[in-house]
């Protein structure tokens, strides 16, 4: 009886027809990778300012597929979302939508928003915000504005107004987000935190507060008041801009 198929030995190598040479994975044509090495030596010479968008998204798709022309999906990706920023930032169930797009290339543009955000989330870590806040607000507007629902997050500050943490609270529909203020205080408490920023997100892309949006504003600085904890701010990120309830004088 063959051992061929034995759970303990390795599985036999696959040869071509002839069994004389084994399969080789097919090269991208010559002028596909000398296209790809021109963008590699301008990228490495003039950096990223050298580039634009569309030739800096087909850099990141060469990742996703090693031996076809990606120009054309790339050029598809930024005619749909408009930018390399709307590109990454993207839903992954619109990205699917663009032909030619699957899940390798997916994978390789959320892998490139999670690496921006968390670049930026380490910029305002463990430092004063009010020393870095326009690094807070770069992150915050990475990090939520181009999100399809809304989300709730805090900012944690310490008794210097350093950040200690920033944590997703909540997660809503297109036009709504429940919070509860018992839950925000608990959780400040938890972490011996002294104040907070809060921040969410109007998928609308107009960042003007909501009635429902002011109320709940009240309700949890008077809840961290009665604990002795401020809150500094409540900011409502849109598309490319903010609105502020402290410059705004709503606290």
């Amino acid at each position: 009886m063959s051992r061929q198929n034995s759970l303990n030995e390795p599985p036999l190598p696959l040869f071509a027809t002839g069994g004389a040479t084994p399969v080789k994975a097919a090269k991208a044509p010559s002028y596909i990778a000398d296209h790809r090495a021109r963008l590699r030596d301008r990228f490495l010479t003039g950096g990223a300012e050298a580039m634009p968008d569309y030739e800096l998204l087909e850099m990141v798709l060469f990742r996703a597929n090693a031996r076809r022309d990606m120009k054309p999906v790339g050029r598809a990706l930024m005619e749909r979302f408009g930018s390399f920023n709307g590109v990454i930032t993207a839903p992954e169930a619109e990205l699917r939508k663009v032909t030619g797009v699957g899940p390798s290339l997916v994978a390789e543009l959320k892998l490139i928003e999670a690496a921006a955000q968390r670049m930026l989330r380490d910029r305002v870590i463990g430092r004063t915000v009010l020393s870095s806040w326009q690094a807070l607000l770069d992150y915050c507007r990475t990090a939520m504005a181009h999100r399809e629902t809304e989300q709730f997050r805090i900012l944690f500050l310490d008794r210097k107004n350093a950040l200690v943490a920033d944590e997703a609270q909540a997660k809503g529909t297109v036009d709504h987000v429940p919070v509860y203020p018992r839950e925000v205080v608990k959780r400040t408490l938890e972490l011996n935190a002294s104040a907070l920023i809060l921040v969410h997100n109007h998928p609308s892309g107009d960042p003007t507060p909501s009635q429902a949006d002011v109320e709940m504003t009240r309700q949890i600085v008077e809840a961290a008041g009665v604990m002795g904890v401020t809150v500094h701010d409540h900011l409502v990120v849109g598309k490319g801009c903010e609105f502020s309830f402290r410059a705004e004088g709503y606290l």
